[in-house]
């Protein structure tokens, strides 16, 4: 005689460390947060003249009460003048970086030329600030004034390498 057995398994408790999972997770997670944030876009505001500026035939100029000119030179000079180098709206100046230097001038300058455009209509026209090293200068004046530009919030500059021989003359007096 056959006796009907089951046979009985004892069952384990299976349990799955899950600890590499989680943190393999995590990595994922962050990398692809770091991709994404690496993959946007980075773009430059561009600011361009509007209508009532002077036409210069195929170019568009800047009116010369909008125009400030810094020139950067050695031994951390900075020399500026307003408007145009022939007929300035303000004499060349000389100043040192800091608080109470160029970005004094600047928010006084910024705000004298958005006052200006208010009065005549148009509240969002603001200076243009031409910015002119020399070879003397350093990366670190360019970087300097730059900043400047920011905490003044001038936000329509311009880099220019040329210079005009009244402007190396007024570099080599001053």
């Amino acid at each position: 005689m056959e006796i009907n057995r089951r046979i009985k398994s004892k069952k384990l408790n299976t349990r799955v460390d899950l600890t590499a999972m989680v943190s393999v997770s995590f990595l994922l997670i962050i990398f692809f947060m770091l991709v994404g944030e690496l993959s946007k876009p980075k773009i430059m505001a561009l600011s361009m003249p509007d209508n009532g500026d002077i036409s210069c035939g195929p170019i568009i100029c800047f009116r010369e009460n909008r125009i400030y000119t810094i020139l950067l030179d050695d031994n951390n000079k900075i020399i500026t003048y307003f408007g145009l180098l022939d007929f300035p709206l303000q004499k060349p100046k000389e100043f040192k970086y800091g608080k109470e230097g160029i970005r004094k001038e600047l928010f006084y300058i910024n705000k004298k030329v958005h006052q200006y455009y208010a009065n005549i209509g148009k509240p969002k026209v603001g200076v243009t600030v031409i910015i002119k090293p020399s070879k003397q200068s350093n990366y670190g004046n360019l970087v300097d004034i730059l900043d400047e530009m920011e905490i003044a919030n001038i936000d329509s500059y311009s880099i220019v390498d040329y210079r005009t021989p009244k402007e190396t003359t007024l570099l080599a007096e001053k």
